[in-house]
């Protein structure tokens, strides 16, 4: 599978790597997943502390264990449980993100994290402060590199001029291409990777799964009409196709510079195969990408502009 570079970083990463959110709380399964990924030459996994209350870092560390160098190990902070009560509260402290490290290396079993990401983010946070907690814990050798998971084109700029993040994660796909707009061509500037998430817009552009509802921008009518047009652009070998429509929506993805990897998730090895498939199918022609954003919307941002 081809590398890239994180921003300037020293971590390379493999261009397909996994959500691991959707692997789900059954330890064996998920395990089975992480160890074929691993073995097809996956090597991004992305979880977070919030994902099943710490249970899916949990199950990450316990998959890897032994293969710890083989993984660029990635999660993120700043959703806070509170105990005895229901739902999480937003804290990107200092304090905080210092204290729920050391809780993410525990349940990693591991003593460094490779990607440190924060989880969110508003123009209102304590900026300064958040990126203070990040570079102590890089100069202190606890997490490698920092970045930022956000959808905010007005946070995303912040980090960009004030912070040494080396990706930003963004959703990114054929049915969502606000980052087209501004964020691509912000982050390509200042050597900035992107780590897409989404790429497959929760299956709406996943070969052989029908969704049951619409996406951003599309009623179920339109996504419908947007596959059927994607599917046979996807099997015209004339127009060097000859693709699922999943290796198409993913090829989509990785086609813009600034995007290193995208992490689709995957709760199935059948899910898995068909996302590592991409790897193998050569890079979108111009002439496709032309195609794909005639059928597409080239949605933009309406708030947090």
């Amino acid at each position: 599978m081809k590398k890239n570079r994180l921003g300037k970083s020293e971590l390379f990463v493999g261009e397909i790597g996994l959500g691991c959110m959707s692997l789900g709380t059954e330890a064996g399964k998920a395990a089975a997943i992480l160890h074929e990924a691993l073995e097809r030459g996956v090597t991004l996994l992305d979880t977070a502390d919030l994902y099943d209350d710490g249970r899916n870092e949990e199950i990450v560390g316990q998959a890897i264990k032994g293969r710890r160098s083989e993984v660029v190990l990635a999660t993120k902070v700043g959703n806070r449980r509170i105990p005895g009560q229901d739902g999480w509260t937003w804290d990107p402290s200092k304090a905080y993100i210092l204290s729920a490290v050391k809780d993410s290396l525990r349940r990693l079993g591991t003593d460094y994290i490779d990607l440190y990401q924060l989880h969110g983010g508003t123009i209102d946070d304590p900026i300064g402060e958040t990126i203070e907690a990040f570079e102590q814990l890089k100069r202190e050798g606890v997490i490698r590199e920092y970045g930022i998971s956000s959808i905010r084109p007005n946070v995303i700029r912040e980090y960009a001029s004030r912070s040494s993040i080396v990706s930003v994660m963004n959703p990114y796909s054929i049915v969502d291409r606000r980052a087209e707009e501004s964020v691509l061509p912000l982050l390509q500037e200042r050597s900035i990777s992107v780590i897409a998430r989404g790429p497959l817009a929760s299956g709406a552009l996943a070969a052989g799964r029908q969704p049951a509802k619409g996406v951003t921008d599309y009623d179920l009518s339109e996504l419908e009409t947007l596959r059927e047009g994607l599917t046979r652009l996807a099997e015209n070998a004339d127009a060097g196709g000859g693709r699922t429509l999943t290796q198409l929506a993913l090829r989509y993805s990785l086609a813009h510079p600034t995007v290193a990897a995208i992490v689709p998730g995957a709760s199935s090895r059948e899910q898995l195969l068909q996302n590592l498939a991409a790897a193998e199918t050569p890079a979108l022609t111009d002439d496709e990408l032309l195609a794909i954003r005639s059928l597409s919307k080239a949605n933009t941002y309406l708030q947090h502009r």
